[in-house]
């Protein structure tokens, strides 16, 4: 079964259009979305969450993957696969 995946985002994104695009590629057919420009105490709640200012912020399961970067990092060690999988 494949593990829900949560997104931080904004309106406009570059990265995190390409999370998107990658996690579709792999299967993912549905992403929460939560997008921080709309609501300035969703920004204030993503950064207590993960230490980090900046969007995407990726949550599959339990796990913070971080940002785009992060996603594509795992994706080269193999890693993204089984973790959408567990």
């Amino acid at each position: 079964m494949m593990q829900k995946v949560l997104m931080y985002t904004t309106g406009y994104c570059a990265y995190c259009t390409r999370a998107e695009m990658l996690l579709k590629q792999k299967g993912v057919e549905t992403i929460e979305k939560i997008r921080i420009d709309e609501d300035p105490a969703e920004r204030d709640a993503m950064m207590a969450r993960t230490g980090r200012r900046t969007v995407p912020q990726i949550y599959i399961g339990q796990t913070h993957v971080g940002g785009f970067d992060d996603l594509a990092a795992l994706e080269r060690a193999g890693e993204l696969t089984p973790l959408l999988n567990q």
